[in-house]
């Protein structure tokens, strides 16, 4: 696949998905502890949500940046838009505001006082297949 071509499958799969999640790795094995730190965010509040791994084709960042102008991984989409990367996304779940915004139950605060770590594979991904390869 060409830049143009990849650029494409990416905002197709923004447009496609209502809950987009670009990461490094999987949520199941993710590559880096901001991707994991996304992935259990989402995971905690039980939200489907596609994945795409980055890290196959450098110009999958490169392409995913020009189109959202966000320099950092992990990128999370909400219906469309760009919601942010790990810090934003954390600080999100941690005030019930990724809940809100996704339209599920925030877990009782002494469940979880803070973003969850890390731990175990995350509820289901919807799933993306990479074509980028």
């Amino acid at each position: 696949m060409n830049e143009p071509e990849i650029r494409n499958f990416l905002q197709q799969a923004i447009d496609e998905n209502e809950v987009m999640l670009f990461m490094k790795g999987t949520p199941d094995a993710p590559a880096c502890g901001f991707s994991a730190r996304t992935a259990a965010a989402l995971g905690a509040l039980g939200a489907r949500y596609a994945a795409l791994d980055i890290l196959p084709d450098p110009r999958i960042r490169q392409e995913l940046s020009a189109i959202s102008n966000w320099p950092t991984i992990p990128q999370l989409f909400v219906e469309g838009k760009l919601v942010g990367g790990a810090d934003i996304v954390t600080e999100m779940y941690e005030t019930g505001e990724l809940a809100e915004l996704l339209g599920v139950e925030q877990p009782a605060e002494e469940d979880t006082p803070s973003a969850p770590e890390p731990a175990a594979p995350q509820t289901g991904p919807i799933g993306l297949e990479n074509r980028l390869s």
